[in-house]
C-alpha cells in the first residue's frame, strides 16, 4: 500500500491586510510632529508686540551659529531664553557668554512699547561683555 504525504489543502492567499505596523508608524510620526511644533513655538511664550518692518530678503545664517534670545516686555522686564532675570543676573549671563570662544549672536526681542532706554541699557551691557553680534526681531505686516 503506497502512501502519499501530500497535504490536501493548497496554500491560499491571505485576504486580510495587517495594518498594525502602519498604525504604529502613524502614531510615532504624530508624536514627533507634536514635539517639534511645540518646541518651535517656544520663544513665543512671552507675550510681546514686536515692532513692524517692511518685507525684505532674508540672509541664511550659518548652521553652526548659536543664537540667544533676550526679550524685553512692555513693563521693562528682561528675559533670557524665556526665563525672567534681573538686570544684575543679565549682566552676569552676558559676561559668561562673552568669555566663550565662539560667542553667540544675541537676538533682541523688544516689545514695541518698551521704553527706548531699556533697549539702550541692554545694548550697553552687551558691548561691555564683548557681544557685538546683535539682531533685532521684528514682525512683518500681514
Amino acid at each position: 500500500m503506497a502512501r502519499t504525504f501530500r497535504r490536501q489543502r493548497q496554500a491560499h492567499p491571505i485576504a486580510e491586510l495587517n495594518v498594525t505596523n502602519l498604525i504604529d508608524l502613524g502614531f510615532t510620526l504624530l508624536i514627533i510632529f507634536m514635539i517639534t511644533t511645540s518646541s518651535s513655538k517656544q520663544e513665543q511664550t512671552i507675550p510681546l508686540n514686536l515692532p513692524i518692518e517692511s518685507k525684505s530678503p532674508q540672509i541664511t545664517p550659518p548652521a553652526d551659529q548659536k543664537y540667544v534670545a533676550v526679550s524685553v516686555d512692555g513693563a521693562g522686564q528682561f528675559y533670557v531664553e524665556n526665563q525672567p532675570v534681573t538686570f544684575a543676573e543679565l549682566r552676569a549671563r552676558f559676561e559668561q557668554m562673552g568669555s566663550l570662544p565662539k560667542k553667540p549672536v544675541i537676538r533682541i526681542r523688544g516689545d514695541a512699547h518698551v521704553p527706548y532706554e531699556k533697549v539702550i541699557q541692554l545694548m550697553d551691557e552687551l558691548k561691555k561683555a564683548g557681544l557685538v553680534q546683535i539682531t533685532f526681531d521684528t514682525q512683518t505686516p500681514s
